[in-house]
């Protein structure tokens, strides 16, 4: 004896082959709509865009496309007005919205899935939504791109203390340093831009995984819908998740870049080394210490960078032992997207209000300079210069600095005839090639950190941002 469906499972677009009514439990563990209706604007837009290619194909009705644009302008009203009933009943985003124009327009409503799946269309709606974060990224990238450069401009010669192993290098300036990050965040635009060209293939007119019967136009779809081309297989165009794995991937360097910066300004505003100070309104206090000023920006992204990174390899995980084509697996794409997008978007905005609040100290910069034999490569230059070859300049400057820390003073304190007896090369030309400005100056090429060259870095950069958007 068949079982009689319960009313609230009656109107499941997959009820009648059912006997029984999914439990609750089911319910809520199988439902998406909680999550996935942030994708709702791009749900619509599709939905219009399939129904016209239906009308133009004389699939459907004129009459059933205008009830269904007269409907749907009401859903999006209802939804942007925030006055839509979303109902677990109806698990996702896609059954909601369908379900609510169908309560508007009646068959025009049931009408509008002619010819696609849940499937495709889910993929197109993560798609539009993804290409939508990814445009946003870039502009927030941009951003930030802009703050480094108006503080590198700020210090395009303000010397400070290069380093390796976290031990004293070499001389550069902080305005070069600040540059190295505008150079990943270069990159990372580069790589969301080349992902966002995979993200742009339309899925829908795949169905469920076999393409359908009728004769759509999947052409007239992508133009609509800002597409560069269609997915060329319906197998993989349901089941593709390579476009959201690449985000993940791009958004994972990006947190690396910004966990990199965010470890050197939590550093540096250490009062061991005091090269910085981060406006208050980025730091907080501590309940017991009145003394305390915490850098939790910086310490908070470094440790969102995990976050992402999880999330990356949680979505490799998801797809690494998925038959064709489609499988419920893939549900759980969406919040990890979503929460990467959200923690990058967030850390982004906040970077680019945060850099220009950072107060540099250049006497700390100075200071720090004095403390490693910044210009002993200087040195071993000047003698190659000389004529003497690079590995006894080397040797030579080596016995200079274990002389000078043995006396605990730097190489510039040495007296010429004290100097000469590490190589008879050396003359009074030599102070000027053992200042910090000297070292500076001397690296002036392409690449290199002489106030010039980071001046003509800036410049370049700001040519390829173009203009900000305006004020």
């Amino acid at each position: 004896m068949t079982e009689q469906l319960g009313a609230a499972d009656a109107g499941k677009a997959w009820s009648g082959r059912f006997s029984e009514p999914v439990s609750d439990l089911v319910k809520r563990y199988t439902a998406s709509v909680f999550f996935d209706q942030r994708m709702a604007l791009q749900d619509i837009r599709g939905s219009l865009a399939h129904a016209r290619m239906l009308a133009r194909q004389n699939i459907i009705s004129a009459a059933d496309l205008a009830a269904i644009e007269s409907g749907m302008a009401q859903v999006k009203s209802e939804i942007e007005s925030g006055s839509f009933h979303w109902n677990l009943d109806d698990e996702d985003v896609h059954l909601n919205i369908e379900k609510r124009l169908t309560a508007l327009v009646g068959d025009a409503g049931k009408r509008l899935h002619t010819g696609r799946s849940r499937n495709d269309q889910v993929a197109t709606d993560i798609r539009l939504w993804l290409r939508d974060t990814i445009d946003t990224i870039d502009g927030l990238l941009a951003a930030y791109i802009r703050a480094l450069l108006d503080l590198a401009e700020q210090h395009a010669a303000t010397p400070l203390p290069g380093f390796t192993h976290l031990q004293v290098a070499q001389p550069v300036t902080f305005g070069h340093h600040l540059l190295a990050y505008v150079e990943m965040a270069r990159r990372d635009r580069e790589r969301m831009m080349d992902a966002r060209k995979r993200v742009n293939r339309l899925p829908l007119g795949s169905a469920a995984l076999a393409g359908t019967t009728f004769p759509i136009d999947r052409e007239s779809v992508a133009r609509e819908l800002g597409f560069e081309g269609v997915c060329e297989n319906s197998l993989d165009a349901v089941s593709d998740r390579d476009f959201a794995i690449e985000f993940l991937a791009a958004a994972s360097l990006v947190m690396v870049h910004v966990s990199r910066f965010s470890e050197e300004l939590i550093l540096w505003m250490s009062p061991r080394v005091g090269f910085i100070d981060i406006a208050d309104r980025f730091c907080t206090g501590s309940s017991i210490m009145p003394q305390k000023k915490n850098p939790d920006v910086p310490e908070l992204a470094r440790g969102k960078s995990g976050r992402v990174f999880g999330h990356l390899m949680g979505l490799l995980t998801l797809m690494k032992g998925q038959p064709l084509a489609y499988n419920k697996d893939n549900q759980e794409d969406k919040e990890p997207l979503f929460d990467t997008a959200d923690t990058l978007v967030d850390t982004l905005r906040i970077f680019a209000d945060m850099v220009p609040g950072i107060t540099v100290k250049p006497e700390a910069m100075a200071a720090a300079l004095k403390q490693g034999y910044a210009t002993a490569t200087d040195l071993a230059d000047y003698l190659v210069k000389k004529g003497l070859p690079f590995r006894d300049a080397h040797e030579a400057v080596a016995l200079a600095v274990r002389a000078a820390e043995q006396r605990g003073c730097d190489l510039p304190d040495f007296s010429l005839a004290e100097l000469q007896a590490f190589s008879p090369l050396i003359g009074e030309d030599v102070f000027a090639v053992l200042t910090v400005a000297g070292s500076l100056a001397a690296r002036n090429h392409i690449g290199g950190t002489a106030p010039e060259q980071v001046r003509a870095t800036i410049a370049r950069r700001r040519k390829e941002l173009g203009p900000g958007p305006a004020a």
